[in-house]
Protein backbone atom coordinates (compact mmCIF):
# COMPACT_ATOMS: atom_id res chain seq x y z
CA UNK A 1 0.00 0.00 0.00
CA UNK A 2 1.36 3.45 -0.93
CA UNK A 3 2.65 5.68 1.85
CA UNK A 4 0.23 8.50 2.72
CA UNK A 5 1.32 11.92 1.44
CA UNK A 6 0.88 15.15 3.38
CA UNK A 7 2.02 18.48 1.93
CA UNK A 8 2.81 21.66 3.82
CA UNK A 9 2.38 25.22 2.56
CA UNK A 10 3.03 28.00 5.07
CA UNK A 11 4.44 31.47 5.62
CA UNK A 12 6.66 30.16 8.44
CA UNK A 13 10.02 30.44 6.65
CA UNK A 14 12.96 28.29 7.71
CA UNK A 15 14.48 30.22 10.61
CA UNK A 16 12.27 28.84 13.37
CA UNK A 17 11.12 25.48 14.69
CA UNK A 18 7.55 25.73 13.38
CA UNK A 19 7.78 23.52 10.28
CA UNK A 20 9.88 20.87 12.00
CA UNK A 21 7.43 20.72 14.88
CA UNK A 22 4.49 20.19 12.51
CA UNK A 23 6.36 17.31 10.91
CA UNK A 24 7.05 15.76 14.30
CA UNK A 25 3.33 15.87 15.19
CA UNK A 26 2.40 14.24 11.89
CA UNK A 27 5.02 11.49 12.13
CA UNK A 28 4.05 10.67 15.73
CA UNK A 29 0.51 9.89 14.52
CA UNK A 30 1.32 8.33 11.15
CA UNK A 31 5.00 7.29 11.12
CA UNK A 32 5.04 6.16 7.50
CA UNK A 33 3.76 9.49 6.16
CA UNK A 34 5.63 11.07 3.30
CA UNK A 35 5.75 14.81 4.02
CA UNK A 36 6.34 17.18 1.10
CA UNK A 37 7.18 20.85 1.54
CA UNK A 38 5.43 22.82 -1.20
CA UNK A 39 6.53 26.21 0.12
CA UNK A 40 7.32 27.88 3.42
CA UNK A 41 8.15 31.26 1.87
CA UNK A 42 4.61 32.51 1.29
CA UNK A 43 4.63 36.23 2.06
CA UNK A 44 3.91 36.66 5.77
CA UNK A 45 0.18 37.07 6.50
CA UNK A 46 -0.55 37.20 2.74
CA UNK A 47 -3.62 35.03 2.19
CA UNK A 48 -3.72 35.74 -1.57
CA UNK A 49 -0.09 34.64 -1.97
CA UNK A 50 -0.90 31.45 -0.09
CA UNK A 51 -3.95 30.89 -2.28
CA UNK A 52 -1.86 31.32 -5.43
CA UNK A 53 0.81 28.96 -4.14
CA UNK A 54 -1.43 26.03 -3.25
CA UNK A 55 -3.62 26.48 -6.35
CA UNK A 56 -0.58 26.07 -8.59
CA UNK A 57 0.72 22.93 -6.89
CA UNK A 58 -2.00 20.76 -5.40
CA UNK A 59 -3.26 19.00 -8.54
CA UNK A 60 0.15 17.52 -9.40
CA UNK A 61 0.04 15.19 -6.40
CA UNK A 62 -1.36 11.65 -6.26
CA UNK A 63 -4.98 11.03 -5.34
CA UNK A 64 -5.69 11.08 -1.58
CA UNK A 65 -2.91 13.54 -0.81
CA UNK A 66 -3.68 15.72 2.22
CA UNK A 67 -2.67 19.36 1.73
CA UNK A 68 -2.06 21.51 4.82
CA UNK A 69 -2.14 25.24 4.11
CA UNK A 70 -1.31 27.59 6.98
CA UNK A 71 -1.24 31.31 6.29
CA UNK A 72 -3.13 32.38 9.35
CA UNK A 73 -3.07 36.00 10.52
CA UNK A 74 -6.26 35.29 12.49
CA UNK A 75 -4.81 32.49 14.63
CA UNK A 76 -6.40 32.51 18.09
CA UNK A 77 -9.44 34.46 16.92
CA UNK A 78 -12.93 33.21 16.06
CA UNK A 79 -11.89 32.10 12.57
CA UNK A 80 -12.68 28.41 12.02
CA UNK A 81 -10.34 25.53 11.19
CA UNK A 82 -11.72 23.74 8.15
CA UNK A 83 -11.37 20.54 6.20
CA UNK A 84 -12.18 20.89 2.50
CA UNK A 85 -12.47 17.81 0.31
CA UNK A 86 -12.81 17.36 -3.45
CA UNK A 87 -12.83 14.20 -5.54
CA UNK A 88 -9.08 13.59 -5.18
CA UNK A 89 -7.71 15.63 -2.27
CA UNK A 90 -8.21 16.90 1.25
CA UNK A 91 -7.18 20.38 2.41
CA UNK A 92 -6.73 21.40 6.03
CA UNK A 93 -6.56 25.16 6.57
CA UNK A 94 -7.94 28.18 8.40
CA UNK A 95 -11.23 29.50 7.07
CA UNK A 96 -9.80 32.80 5.83
CA UNK A 97 -9.98 32.40 2.04
CA UNK A 98 -6.57 30.78 1.58
CA UNK A 99 -8.28 27.96 -0.37
CA UNK A 100 -10.27 30.35 -2.59
CA UNK A 101 -8.40 29.55 -5.81
CA UNK A 102 -8.75 25.82 -5.14
CA UNK A 103 -12.50 26.31 -4.73
CA UNK A 104 -12.52 28.13 -8.10
CA UNK A 105 -10.81 25.21 -9.85
CA UNK A 106 -12.82 22.34 -8.38
CA UNK A 107 -16.41 21.62 -9.39
CA UNK A 108 -17.34 19.86 -6.15
CA UNK A 109 -16.02 20.78 -2.73
CA UNK A 110 -17.28 19.70 0.67
CA UNK A 111 -16.14 21.99 3.47
CA UNK A 112 -16.37 21.04 7.14
CA UNK A 113 -15.85 23.08 10.26
CA UNK A 114 -13.34 21.03 12.24
CA UNK A 115 -14.76 20.76 15.76
CA UNK A 116 -13.81 17.24 16.93
CA UNK A 117 -11.28 18.29 19.54
CA UNK A 118 -10.21 14.77 20.41
CA UNK A 119 -8.16 14.84 17.19
CA UNK A 120 -6.27 17.95 18.40
CA UNK A 121 -3.15 18.13 20.53
CA UNK A 122 -4.04 19.28 24.02
CA UNK A 123 -3.84 21.90 25.32
CA UNK A 124 -4.42 23.93 22.16
CA UNK A 125 -2.19 26.99 21.98
CA UNK A 126 -3.70 30.32 20.95
CA UNK A 127 -0.71 31.01 18.69
CA UNK A 128 0.25 27.70 17.07
CA UNK A 129 -2.81 26.01 15.57
CA UNK A 130 -0.58 24.57 12.84
CA UNK A 131 0.93 22.31 15.48
CA UNK A 132 -2.12 21.66 17.63
CA UNK A 133 -4.97 21.48 15.10
CA UNK A 134 -3.95 21.43 11.43
CA UNK A 135 -1.04 18.97 11.64
CA UNK A 136 -2.81 16.33 13.75
CA UNK A 137 -6.05 16.58 11.75
CA UNK A 138 -4.05 16.07 8.54
CA UNK A 139 -2.29 13.10 10.09
CA UNK A 140 -5.53 11.41 11.17
CA UNK A 141 -6.93 12.02 7.68
CA UNK A 142 -3.85 10.41 6.18
CA UNK A 143 -4.49 7.50 8.54
CA UNK A 144 -7.89 7.16 6.80
CA UNK A 145 -10.17 8.54 9.48
CA UNK A 146 -13.42 9.43 7.67
CA UNK A 147 -13.64 13.15 6.93
CA UNK A 148 -17.20 13.24 8.30
CA UNK A 149 -15.87 12.56 11.79
CA UNK A 150 -14.08 15.90 12.02
CA UNK A 151 -17.13 18.15 12.01
CA UNK A 152 -20.31 19.24 10.28
CA UNK A 153 -20.40 20.39 6.68
CA UNK A 154 -20.80 24.15 6.21
CA UNK A 155 -21.96 26.24 3.26
CA UNK A 156 -20.88 29.72 4.36
CA UNK A 157 -17.11 29.54 4.25
CA UNK A 158 -14.73 32.37 3.40
CA UNK A 159 -13.75 32.76 -0.23
CA UNK A 160 -12.68 35.63 -2.42
CA UNK A 161 -12.18 36.24 -6.12
CA UNK A 162 -8.66 37.01 -7.28
CA UNK A 163 -8.42 40.47 -8.88
CA UNK A 164 -9.43 40.43 -12.55
CA UNK A 165 -8.13 42.65 -15.36
CA UNK A 166 -10.48 45.45 -16.38
CA UNK A 167 -11.10 46.94 -19.82
CA UNK A 168 -10.63 50.70 -19.61
CA UNK A 169 -11.77 51.02 -23.24
CA UNK A 170 -11.55 48.91 -26.40
CA UNK A 171 -7.80 49.57 -26.71
CA UNK A 172 -6.77 49.55 -23.07
CA UNK A 173 -6.71 46.67 -20.56
CA UNK A 174 -5.57 47.23 -16.97
CA UNK A 175 -4.28 44.43 -14.77
CA UNK A 176 -2.15 44.14 -11.67
CA UNK A 177 1.01 42.40 -10.47
CA UNK A 178 -0.08 39.50 -8.24
CA UNK A 179 3.36 38.54 -7.02
CA UNK A 180 7.09 38.77 -7.65
CA UNK A 181 8.90 35.43 -7.80
CA UNK A 182 12.44 34.85 -6.52
CA UNK A 183 13.87 35.57 -9.98
CA UNK A 184 12.27 39.00 -10.04
CA UNK A 185 9.59 38.08 -12.58
CA UNK A 186 6.38 40.07 -12.21
CA UNK A 187 3.43 37.66 -12.26
CA UNK A 188 0.37 39.55 -13.49
CA UNK A 189 -3.30 38.58 -13.37
CA UNK A 190 -3.62 38.75 -17.17
CA UNK A 191 -4.31 35.47 -19.01
CA UNK A 192 -4.35 34.65 -22.74
CA UNK A 193 -8.15 34.77 -22.56
CA UNK A 194 -7.96 38.35 -21.29
CA UNK A 195 -5.49 39.53 -23.95
CA UNK A 196 -5.40 37.02 -26.85
CA UNK A 197 -3.70 39.57 -29.11
CA UNK A 198 -0.52 39.31 -27.03
CA UNK A 199 -0.10 35.60 -27.60
CA UNK A 200 -1.17 35.33 -31.25
CA UNK A 201 2.25 34.39 -32.60
CA UNK A 202 3.33 37.57 -34.36
CA UNK A 203 1.84 40.03 -31.90
CA UNK A 204 2.41 43.66 -32.84
CA UNK A 205 0.90 47.09 -32.34
CA UNK A 206 0.83 46.98 -28.55
CA UNK A 207 2.76 48.09 -25.54
CA UNK A 208 2.72 46.94 -21.95
CA UNK A 209 3.31 49.68 -19.41
CA UNK A 210 4.50 48.65 -15.96
CA UNK A 211 6.56 50.72 -13.58
CA UNK A 212 9.10 52.75 -15.51
CA UNK A 213 9.08 50.53 -18.62
CA UNK A 214 7.12 50.30 -21.86
CA UNK A 215 7.37 46.76 -23.21
CA UNK A 216 6.77 45.96 -26.87
CA UNK A 217 7.91 42.36 -27.18
CA UNK A 218 6.48 39.00 -26.17
CA UNK A 219 8.88 36.03 -26.09
CA UNK A 220 8.15 32.33 -25.76
CA UNK A 221 11.24 31.58 -23.63
CA UNK A 222 13.30 33.58 -21.16
CA UNK A 223 16.49 32.97 -23.16
CA UNK A 224 15.05 34.76 -26.20
CA UNK A 225 15.40 38.12 -24.49
CA UNK A 226 18.53 40.22 -24.91
CA UNK A 227 20.54 40.96 -21.74
CA UNK A 228 18.82 43.70 -19.78
CA UNK A 229 15.72 43.63 -21.98
CA UNK A 230 12.34 43.53 -20.26
CA UNK A 231 9.68 41.56 -22.13
CA UNK A 232 6.41 39.71 -21.69
CA UNK A 233 6.08 35.94 -21.57
CA UNK A 234 3.32 33.44 -20.86
CA UNK A 235 4.54 31.81 -17.67
CA UNK A 236 3.88 28.34 -16.30
CA UNK A 237 1.21 29.71 -13.93
CA UNK A 238 -0.89 30.62 -16.99
CA UNK A 239 -0.45 34.38 -16.54
CA UNK A 240 1.43 37.08 -18.42
CA UNK A 241 4.79 37.59 -16.75
CA UNK A 242 7.02 40.62 -17.11
CA UNK A 243 10.51 39.16 -17.24
CA UNK A 244 14.15 39.74 -18.12
CA UNK A 245 16.77 37.29 -19.37
CA UNK A 246 18.99 36.56 -16.35
CA UNK A 247 17.80 39.72 -14.70
CA UNK A 248 15.16 40.85 -12.25
CA UNK A 249 12.30 42.57 -14.04
CA UNK A 250 11.10 43.92 -10.70
CA UNK A 251 14.33 45.90 -10.33
CA UNK A 252 14.48 46.96 -13.98
CA UNK A 253 10.92 48.28 -13.96
CA UNK A 254 10.80 49.53 -10.38
CA UNK A 255 7.50 47.68 -10.00
CA UNK A 256 6.26 45.15 -7.49
CA UNK A 257 3.21 43.42 -6.12
CA UNK A 258 0.10 45.55 -6.50
CA UNK A 259 1.45 47.75 -9.30
CA UNK A 260 -0.77 48.37 -12.31
CA UNK A 261 -0.04 46.67 -15.64
CA UNK A 262 -1.52 48.50 -18.64
CA UNK A 263 -1.84 46.93 -22.08
CA UNK A 264 -2.36 49.51 -24.83
CA UNK A 265 -3.31 48.40 -28.35
CA UNK A 266 -3.13 49.72 -31.90
CA UNK A 267 -2.96 53.42 -32.59
CA UNK A 268 -3.28 54.24 -28.92
CA UNK A 269 0.00 52.38 -28.29
CA UNK A 270 1.77 54.26 -31.05
CA UNK A 271 0.41 57.56 -29.77
CA UNK A 272 1.71 56.89 -26.28
CA UNK A 273 -1.67 56.76 -24.56
CA UNK A 274 -1.54 55.17 -21.09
Amino acid sequence: MARPIITLTTDFGSNDHFVGTMKGVILDIVPDAQIVDICHSVQAFDVLDGALTISQAYSYFPTRTVHVVVVDPGVGSARRPILASCDKYHFVAPDNGVLSLVYAREERMHVRHVTSEHYFLQPVSNTFHARDIFAPVAAWLAKEVDSQKFGEEIEEYVRFNAPKPKAVDENHLRGVVLKVDRFGNLITNITPQDAPMLFAGEASGFKIVVGSKEITEIHSAYAEGAPGQVFGILGSMGFLEISANRGAAAQLTGAGKGNEVNIILGEAAAAGKA
